[in-house]
C-alpha cells in the first residue's frame, strides 16, 4: 500500500511539474511576478517534492506534498470559475475554459492530493505504531 500512495503521489506531481513546464512558455507577461514566472515555480517544486516522497515515505514530505497539490488543484479550479483579478504583484490568471492540459494537470493535482492526505495518514499511523512497540517493556 506505501508504494502504491508513493508511486500515486510521485506520478501526480510529476504530471503537474511536466505540463506546467511545458505551459510556462505560453503564458502571457503581466504582472509584477509573470504568470510564466509562476508556473515555473510550480513546476520546480511539485518535481523536487514529487522525488522526495519517492525517496523519503515520512510524514513530513507527505505532507508537504498534500499541501502543493492541494493548493495547485485549489488554484486552477478557483480560477477556471472565479475571476479573482490580480491580486498585488500576481497577475489576473482567470480562464474561464477547460483544454486537455489542464483537465490532465488537474486530475494528476487531485490524485495526488487524496495519495498525499493517505500516505501522511498510513505514515505517521505506522511511525506511532513503531514507536509503541520500541517504548514496550520487555517481559523477562
Amino acid at each position: 500500500m506505501g508504494l502504491l500512495l508513493r508511486l500515486a503521489v510521485f506520478a501526480g506531481l510529476a504530471v503537474d511539474a511536466y505540463v506546467h513546464f511545458h505551459l510556462a512558455g505560453d503564458t502571457g507577461q503581466t504582472g509584477t511576478i509573470s504568470e510564466s514566472t509562476l508556473f515555473w515555480i510550480q513546476g520546480v517544486v511539485a518535481a523536487v517534492v514529487a522525488i522526495l516522497v519517492l525517496v523519503r515515505p515520512r510524514p513530513v514530505p507527505y505532507l508537504i506534498a498534500f499541501l502543493v497539490a492541494a493548493s495547485a488543484f485549489g488554484a486552477v479550479v478557483l480560477y477556471r470559475y472565479v475571476d479573482v483579478g490580480a491580486i498585488g504583484p500576481l497577475p489576473d490568471m482567470y480562464e474561464p475554459i477547460w483544454y486537455t492540459e489542464k483537465v490532465v494537470t488537474t486530475v494528476a493535482e487531485g490524485v495526488a492530493t487524496v495519495a498525499a492526505a493517505l500516505g501522511l495518514a498510513v505514515s505517521a499511523r505506522s511511525r506511532r505504531s513503531a514507536t509503541a512497540r520500541q517504548e514496550q517493556p520487555v517481559n523477562v
